[in-house]
């Protein structure tokens, strides 16, 4: 807030037309005066304004120049907070709004249509329907990178006949192969005619020097991976 107490905003208009946009044109006018006599009446102060001419509603906001230009200067100057005339001035198409006021929410910046202060934040059928289907999108879209990545490991191992990402065998860090052959050799001779546990083969490889990789004792679970068994249950 400033000293007269008043909230900090930036004015945000759109005309989706060109037909509609010059100085012979009201749009930008009406709209910039709506917010201009709500801020008066609701104790903010206009400290700039960010028009989109000739932009469609449809247009996802991060593609539109004066919003990129907007959002660049909210986030480095403190300011938190747009007002619009509309929220279909912000975006006509729903799903543009929502993630539009998500992406602004997750950055801290309050989003206000001056005509309905509170249709971004009502929780109506349609807003949950939306952030319901978008949140699927989302899972869809990691699921399917998964795959992808998956799917170009399975390649190159193909290729080269090696082990692509995914977490490394022991055999493979420094001192791994000899680490393993221990293990192993330590498994296969008992000790006064009984088999080793694997607490008992990661007790001698600690005494042996090696250990996990955050300096402790190997789990029964990783020697069971280095002896390639079914770890035990106990």
């Amino acid at each position: 807030m400033n000293s007269k107490g008043k909230v900090k905003a930036v004015a945000y208009l759109r005309t989706s037309s060109s037909a509609n946009v010059g100085a012979d044109k009201d749009s930008e006018r009406r709209q910039r005066d709506a917010i201009e006599c709500f801020a008066k009446a609701a104790g903010f102060e206009i400290v700039d304004s960010y028009y989109d001419a000739a932009v469609s509603g449809a247009d996802a906001v991060t593609e539109r120049p004066g919003f990129s230009s907007m959002l660049e200067r909210l986030l480095s100057n403190g300011v938190r907070t747009i007002l619009v005339e509309t929220a279909s001035r912000f975006a006509r198409d729903l799903i543009v709004q929502e993630t539009g006021h998500e992406m602004l929410k997750a950055r801290g910046i309050d989003l206000i249509a001056i005509d309905s202060p509170d249709s971004f934040v009502a929780d109506t059928p349609t807003a949950r329907l939306i952030r319901q289907v978008l949140g699927a999108v989302s899972e869809f879209e990691k699921a399917m990178l998964v795959e992808k990545l998956r799917g170009a490991r399975e390649r190159k191992r193909r290729e080269t006949g090696k082990k692509v990402g995914g977490r490394k065998n022991y055999t493979e860090i420094e001192g791994g192969a000899e680490m393993v052959a221990l293990a192993k050799k330590l498994d296969r001779y008992p000790v006064n005619g009984k088999r080793r546990s694997l607490n008992d083969v990661a007790v001698a490889l600690e005494e042996a020097g090696y250990l996990s990789g955050a300096g402790t004792r190997f789990t029964r679970a990783a020697v069971a991976r280095m002896l390639e068994r079914k770890p035990e249950t106990k």
